[in-house]
């Protein structure tokens, strides 16, 4: 088994303060006193930065009282009380000259330790984010694919089976979600996390959704940030997911990523549905909405607008500043 050196320093502090003390009292010569100080200043600095509260403040007070009282044999026989209470008073301030550096070291080390701890935490919570938008967004394709089946399967088994293909499809989507989340769960404790899907995996999710259109200029697409493209995935997986969830009779949803004056905008628009509402703005209970979104959106420097389209749809756009690239 092994010892970690901090938890020898306590220890090893009050041995040496108890030594420090018995020699003053038997009157050891100076010069060794002195080198016992010498001794004494650093290990009350390690104490204070590195060894447990209780076992440290029982060896730091022994350590200060040794610095502190050493000088004080020598002034006893012809000093006076003052004078004694000087050279006690004049030796204790590097003692906890030590001490305080040694605690300045150990505060700073705990905030580092809180700042991770925090990181981690927001790390785990937009991980879990992740999991419920992405996986939402392929359970709502399952839902809406299995009422179709039900529907249709007297009449046109053929259509039944596509759409039985399709659930296949989004509930293996949706596991390798959930499998992409937990794996980035397990690496939360280092630097390393699981690929975030981007706007590379976009044509794939339009695809399995029913009427969806993507218009994608792939000068725009390379325009765009790792963070910025993984932030553009999400608004349309938001943004479809509403679809299905408020206007099922949308005829066509189109997807588009382009330049625009502002930057690159990608966009999800719902045709208008007759019966149907359209992409509601407003916060789902269960998840993170458009509110959620638009602070996404702001923290990669872009800007989310969201309203009612042209043709009395609903249009949700998303404009993120360009890659900047470096010179030469």
């Amino acid at each position: 088994m092994t010892v970690k050196p901090s938890v020898l320093y306590a220890p090893a502090l009050a041995v040496a303060g108890l030594l420090s003390l018995i020699g003053s009292a038997v009157r050891v010569p100076s010069t060794w006193t002195l080198a016992g100080m010498a001794v004494l200043l650093p290990l009350l600095a390690l104490v204070a930065r590195w060894s447990p509260v209780r076992s440290g403040s029982l060896a730091g007070a022994l350590g200060m009282a040794a610095v502190a009282l050493w000088p004080v044999p020598l002034v006893w026989a012809d000093g006076s009380w003052l004078e004694v209470g000087g050279a006690a008073a004049f030796w204790s301030l590097p003692a906890f000259g030590a001490v305080a550096a040694g605690g300045y070291l150990r505060r700073q080390a705990g905030r580092v330790r809180q700042a991770v701890r925090e990181a981690r935490r927001d790390q785990q919570l937009e991980l879990a984010r992740d999991l419920h938008d992405f996986v939402a967004h392929d359970v709502s394709a399952i839902v809406v694919q299995a009422q179709a089946a039900r529907f249709v399967a007297a009449q046109d088994p053929g259509q039944a089976v596509r759409a039985l293909e399709r659930i296949e499809a989004a509930g293996l989507s949706a596991l390798e979600a959930m499998d992409r989340t937990v794996h980035a769960l397990q690496e939360a404790a280092g630097t390393a996390t699981a690929p975030v899907p981007g706007l590379a995996q976009l044509p794939e999710l339009v695809e399995r959704f029913e009427g969806g259109v993507l218009e994608a200029d792939p000068e725009a697409v390379r325009e765009l940030s790792r963070e910025a493209g993984s932030t553009a995935y999400r608004v349309a997986v938001e943004a479809l997911t509403n679809v299905r969830r408020h206007a099922p009779g949308a005829a066509v949803v189109r997807v588009a990523v382009r330049r625009a004056a502002a930057g690159i905008e990608v966009s999800v628009a719902n045709s208008a549905a007759s019966g149907a509402v359209g992409l509601l703005p407003r916060r789902r209970r269960s998840g993170t909405g458009l509110a959620g979104l638009r602070g996404r959106v702001e923290a990669a420097g872009g800007t989310l607008r969201a309203g009612t389209g042209a043709d009395g749809g609903w249009r949700v756009s998303a404009v993120f500043p360009p890659r900047e690239h470096p010179l030469g």
